[in-house]
Order: C-alpha cells, then structure tokens, then sequence
C-alpha cells in the first residue's frame, strides 16, 4: 500500500485538477531496487518496479497533456530504513547519501525536467549493464546474493 498504491492514489487525486488546468507535476518516489533488483527483498522490489512503471505509464498517457513526470530512483540513503536492512546495508552503505544530498538532486532533476532522478550515478551504469546482457547481470546478481544474504522464499 505504501510503496506503490500511495503513487496510484495521489494520480487519483490530483490528475483531474491537473488535466484541466493543463498542468502538473508528479514525482514517484521508487529506488534502484525499482530498475534493477534489491536482493533478499521480493515484496520491496515488485512494489518498486510498479512504482517506476505506473510513472512510465503516467509520463506516456498525460505527457501531452501538460503533466510531467519523473521518477526519484535513489540506492543507499542515510536513514533508519537502511541501517535496519541487514547485510544489504553493507554495501550500501559505503556510498549512501544524506537526505539532504538526494534533495538537492531532486530539485536539480525537477528543474530538468528528467524522468529518472539517480542520486547515485552508478545507478545508471548497473541499469545499462542489466539492459545490455540480462543473463550476464542476473549471474552477477545471483554471486553476490550468494555472498550477502541466503535465498529466501516469497513467504518472508
């Protein structure tokens, strides 16, 4: 419900008020884990995934129409929610960024008009990788969950 239906009922609300005005922003707040994968996490990384395209679906559908759309795909942020994340902290935490590092490049991206917003610009470079060889990211991903975290089921 939080992670992504909050996006659909914000759409909801707003996109009327918008769509007759002509004009209107819509920022989705999804994660890396939205355009690649965040290991040990099934439930973070298919609401994430839906976040990023119900905001592809959002850009495509009311782009004419005056609404412009971006999604916010940060990886490691300084906050609780990482610290309490278990062995993927650890590698997130190396390179994670203020909240006040991730604003400063969300108001840039705004101010772009940029429909992805990458805090960390690695981001880019995996989501390529993931792109360019799917197979090959996948084994990638598949040694370090091997090294991080053990499976788990979809129950967990």
């Amino acid at each position: 419900r939080v992670n992504f239906l909050s996006h659909v009922y914000a759409a909801r609300h707003l996109l009327p008020t918008w769509l007759s005005r002509g004009s209107g922003y819509f920022l989705a707040t999804a994660s890396a884990a939205g355009l690649l994968t965040n290991i040990g996490a099934a439930q973070y990384t298919v609401t994430k995934h839906a976040v990023v395209a119900f905001a592809e679906w959002l850009a495509i559908t009311h782009g004419d129409a005056g609404i412009r759309v971006s999604c916010l795909c940060p990886q490691g942020v300084e906050t609780r929610m990482l610290e309490e994340s278990g062995p993927v902290a650890d590698l997130l935490r190396a390179n994670a960024l203020t909240p006040v590092e991730v604003a400063s490049v969300v108001v840039d991206g705004l101010a772009q008009e940029s429909f992805l917003i990458l805090p960390h610009p690695e981001v880019r470079d995996y989501l390529h990788n993931k792109v360019a060889d799917p197979d090959r990211w996948l084994a990638g991903m598949r040694r370090l969950q091997q090294k991080i975290h053990r499976p788990t089921t979809m129950e967990e």
